[in-house]
């Protein structure tokens, strides 16, 4: 499997300075891998907060700071440029540089993104909710209000009016796994290194204010190089684990067909090798949960497809619901992944295995133990059973293709995801905006290599712009495939200035069909319709002769295939955005069962009380 770019299992965090960052899970692992050297005593001007934290960023493997200035945070952006290996990404707005931190987090194991007090935070804040819903580490700088004004009766700009301060971090609280303020140098190193440390260890945003006036500032505990990371891994409790393993090999062995089920806390656990070892050993036929696609490998023989209920892939379902014990991996079972808890699935016949934790059948549970141990572990006592795979093959129909279009025939979304998979490669990557595209994103099959991206928890519709500025910026050997509606467009279209600021070639398929599909589908009403653009001519206008930039705008499947050869052949060097007109109602046949579904569990009349 791919163990670069967007890899589950924790890619090195190759930094500009030659350093590489190590997954958590790594025992004894260091944050750096270069041989140690004394400290460098750094001068006075070097020798500051600012340029500590810059740093910091750059030995855990970010390379680029994604960005809106303000007067509270513009010095410590001063100090972040002035770092060698550390760009500075200025984003249209704050939304939009969250999106594109968790966007670079995908694809280099961590993303950082600044901002300035409350008027910033507060517009990254929806951002940074759906990066801690992904379980990824991005490191949200505020810059603060200066130190002296803390504990006055003082109102400043940039706030509601009210002399507290604490309304920003408040804010944060629920949403990021750790929380900084810094207002002075005495502890302010061990605030910063103690909000990265975090971040990378749980997998979650941590956010980090920092006053206007402390950047430049020297202090003693800057005067040499930072020390290295060291991150203590997390280890299972060796008894849990053995009675984890025992109690699910027995559960396992003593069943006629089980399967495997992969979910999106493979990321997380760092758990992606483990998982396949285990396919390996056991033989079993596998699926992934729809949130999981491109954490494992889809071009092992063994591979069903997505379990997605009543949308999963064809066959797929009924190989998982049948089976008589499954195992899923890192699961999150909520509305939208369960088609309106619509699963055919038993608790008695299912083994969850959590980051952390086990749980065997209707019990027993065991905590701390490590879903990489336990699947390597389980990978060794597991018998071989093809039993669900030999009746996989034996259902199974390959699917068919759309039928050919007519001379000039209006372009059909099943017509553009056909081809749209014929450019996959190893050296792609795909990102699939909340909408009709998760469904027909989610049938292509990936080669090995293809990284595939869609934030399914969190669903914000218009994450894909800045997700898609990120991801490109952090795996910037991959030409990534973005596919995003015409409503989710409009929500982020600004920073498709910074793709082309920062001579990004991605693809981008704006599928325009007139209003908010997936809405439409779950419940109608004039609110999903939206005023059509000229989406061609706006991106002209963005690019305004500055930067590598090619649009087309596309009715049928003669101009589709034009614009395709052009895009990977002539203009492989520039951002091509390529406008598909598409019927209102022309959706795959899976967003309109799960539409349905979705419905009927949104529309559940209340308990009688």
């Amino acid at each position: 499997m791919d163990t670069h770019i967007g890899s589950v299992d924790g890619p090195a965090l190759a930094a500009a300075n030659g350093t590489v960052g190590c997954p958590a899970s790594a025992p004894g692992c260091p944050m750096a891998s270069t041989p140690a050297q004394p400290a460098a005593t750094l001068t006075a001007g070097e020798a500051s907060l600012g340029r500590h934290l810059a740093r910091r960023l750059v030995q855990v493997g970010v390379g680029d700071v994604f960005a809106v200035p303000g007067d509270f945070n513009l010095t410590l952006l001063d100090h972040l440029i002035a770092e060698p290996g550390l760009r500075l990404v200025g984003c249209c707005n704050e939304l939009n540089a969250g999106y594109a931190a968790d966007g670079y987090a995908r694809a280099r194991g961590v993303g950082a993104c600044a901002v300035t007090f409350t008027v910033g935070g507060l517009s990254v804040l929806n951002a940074i909710a759906g990066a801690y819903s992904e379980n990824l580490p991005v490191i949200c700088i505020a810059g603060g209000p200066n130190s002296n004004d803390y504990g006055t009766n003082r109102i400043l700009h940039h706030t509601i009016g009210v002399p507290d301060f604490s309304q920003e971090l408040r804010c944060f609280q629920t949403v990021t796994c750790h929380q900084a303020v810094v207002t002075n140098l005495d502890d302010a190193h061990e605030q910063i290194d103690t909000a990265i440390a975090t971040a990378l260890r749980e997998s979650k945003p941590v956010y980090l204010s920092i006053s206007c006036n402390l950047p430049g500032l020297p202090h003693p505990t800057f005067s040499r190089d930072p020390v290295p990371f060291f991150l203590s891994p997390r280890m299972s409790n060796k008894m849990g684990l053995e009675a984890a393993v025992e109690a699910t090999v027995e559960f396992l062995n003593k069943a006629v067909k089980p399967v495997i089920v992969g979910g999106p806390k493979l990321r997380v656990a760092k758990a992606g090798k483990a998982f396949v070892d285990l396919v390996d050993a056991s033989g079993y036929a596998y699926a992934v949960m729809p949130s999981a696609k491109g954490l494992v490998p889809e071009t092992h023989p063994h591979f069903i497809g997505t379990y997605w209920g009543a949308v999963s892939t064809a066959f797929c379902a009924e190989i998982v619901e049948s089976a008589d014990a499954y195992l899923f991996a890192g699961p999150i079972f909520n509305d939208y992944s369960s088609v309106g808890y619509s699963f055919l699935l038993k608790k008695d016949k299912a083994i969850i295995v959590q980051p952390e934790r086990v749980i065997v059948g209707n019990g027993p549970a065991f905590g701390c133990v490590m879903m990489k141990e336990f699947l390597s572990e389980l990978a060794k006592r597991v018998k071989k059973n093809t039993t669900a795979y030999e009746n996989y093959k034996r259902i199974f129909v390959p699917e068919g293709q759309p039928p050919d279009s007519e001379p000039n025939e209006p372009l059909r979304v099943n017509v553009l995801f056909k081809h749209v998979q014929k450019m996959l490669t190893g050296d792609s990557a795909v990102i699939a905006e909340t909408g009709d595209s998760w469904f027909n994103c989610q049938k292509l099959k990936l080669p090995e290599g293809c990284g595939y991206e869609f934030q399914m928890q969190y669903g914000s519709i218009g994450w894909s712009v800045g997700a898609l500025l990120g991801y490109a910026q952090g795996a910037n050997n991959k030409r990534v495939i973005a596919c995003i509606g015409d409503g989710s467009f409009q929500v982020t279209a600004q920073d498709v200035s910074t793709m082309l600021r920062c001579q990004q070639n991605s693809i981008i398929f704006l599928i325009n069909n007139g209003g908010y599909t997936i809405e439409v589908e779950i419940h109608d009403g004039p609110y999903n319709v939206i005023k059509n653009w000229n989406y061609t001519g706006l991106v002209d206008a963005i690019h305004n002769g500055e930067g590598k930039c090619w649009t087309s705008k596309v009715k049928c499947e003669e101009e589709l295939t034009a614009a395709i050869e052009t895009a990977l052949r002539e203009k492989e060097d520039c951002l091509c955005f390529i406008e598909v007109i598409a019927h209102k109602d022309d959706t795959s046949k899976e967003l309109l069962e799960w539409g349905s579904r979705v419905s009927a569990a949104n529309s559940r009349p209340p308990n009688p009380q």
